[in-house]
């Protein structure tokens, strides 16, 4: 097509060109810049357009990694064992961390707060405490978790 500036060679066909031949070339020259801006334009309005539409409705197209991404939970692991247990808290937040312990009768037995520990290890012995169910409560920033022991 043109090679070098295209306001040069405007120039240059401007002054060499006698005539009314100078206005048929100027013409011609901003049509064929016409259309190289026009052609450019729509490149990059279809780029545009292939980019929104390969972006999906949901922010994109995943990855290999993304599709076989498996989430991990982090909610903390009850153990029961011989009339205790023991509660386990990855604490990621490093959070406040508090357990409570009720009764059958939705009474308060128990509760202490844990603050600023990324691995959270607590053990109850219900060994000789009185026959009811009683219910472990952890409460972190993630959110409230239970779990449910009788005692006979």
């Amino acid at each position: 097509m043109f090679k070098g500036n295209i306001p040069q060679l405007l120039a240059k066909i401007v002054v060499e060109t006698p005539g009314f031949l100078k206005y048929f070339w100027i013409v011609i020259l901003k049509t064929k810049v016409m259309k190289l801006v026009r052609a450019q334009f729509l490149g990059v309005a279809f780029s545009l357009v292939a980019a929104v539409a390969m972006a999906g409705p949901k922010g994109g197209m995943k990855s290999e990694v993304e599709k076989n991404f498996i989430t991990v939970d982090f909610d903390p692991v009850f153990v029961k064992k011989d009339g205790r247990v023991m509660v386990n808290l990855l604490n990621l937040e490093q959070g406040k961390v508090t357990f409570k312990v009720y009764d059958s009768t939705n009474r308060l037995v128990y509760i202490e707060s844990v603050d600023g520990d990324l691995v959270v290890e607590k053990s109850f012995n219900f060994e000789k405490a009185f026959e009811d169910e009683y219910t472990v409560v952890v409460k972190d920033a993630a959110g409230t978790y239970s779990e449910t022991i009788t005692v006979k």
